[in-house]
């Protein structure tokens, strides 16, 4: 296994340390998953930037760094939801749609083709991702500092840059997914 494909694999586990952190109870745990998460975003320009740079770039790993960050995304998602911090239903949108996308191109492995992500799946990706950041560094705030103080600017940012946040990756969220369904949709008609 090369080291781009190790560092795939470290994001995983950063995965799993990261929604240990922010399901936790103890003191600074938002901070701390924050921290987590955003070490785990590093590594994902790493582990691409070594693979193209060295020419590391395997099956392994086309497979499972995509897949990798979609765990990401999903678990992020999933977890800010009983903090009040995401609504369940853009959770499950986020998480339907990354599923549905993996079963098209698991569909378009078995026909011997390979469906690459696109600049969209791309965009839509980044702004999940400031969506989770944002939502994690209110957490953060509040814990470290401004903890009881509902007039606080992070509060006021919280209730209106966060719902906004919210329908912009939603709505890139279902836009690039059908979008992406549509431009394959020869995979999903019945077989004549």
């Amino acid at each position: 296994m090369n080291r781009a494909n190790r560092i795939t694999l470290g994001r995983l586990a950063l995965t799993v340390l990261f929604v240990i952190a922010l399901n936790s109870s103890w003191q600074y745990a938002r901070t701390a998953a924050l921290v987590i998460f955003l070490i785990a975003g590093l590594t994902d320009l790493i582990d691409g930037e070594i693979a193209r740079r060295y020419g590391l770039i395997t099956n392994f790993g086309k497979l499972m760094d995509p897949l990798v960050d979609k765990i990401m995304v999903a678990a992020a998602f999933i977890s800010l939801v009983p903090l009040k911090a995401v609504p369940a239903w853009a959770a499950t949108t986020v998480v339907a749609r990354d599923f549905l996308i993996t079963g098209l191109r698991l569909m378009a492995t078995a026909k011997g083709r390979i469906l690459p992500a696109e600049s969209l799946g791309k965009q839509k990706t980044s702004w999940q991702v400031v969506t989770v950041i944002f939502f994690l560094a209110m957490l953060s705030l509040h814990e470290l500092r401004y903890a009881n103080e509902r007039s606080t600017w992070w509060f006021r940012a919280w209730d209106q840059a966060g719902p906004v946040l919210v329908w912009i990756t939603v709505a890139l969220t279902i836009y690039s997914g059908l979008g992406y369904a549509w431009r394959h949709r020869e995979l999903i008609a019945p077989n004549e």
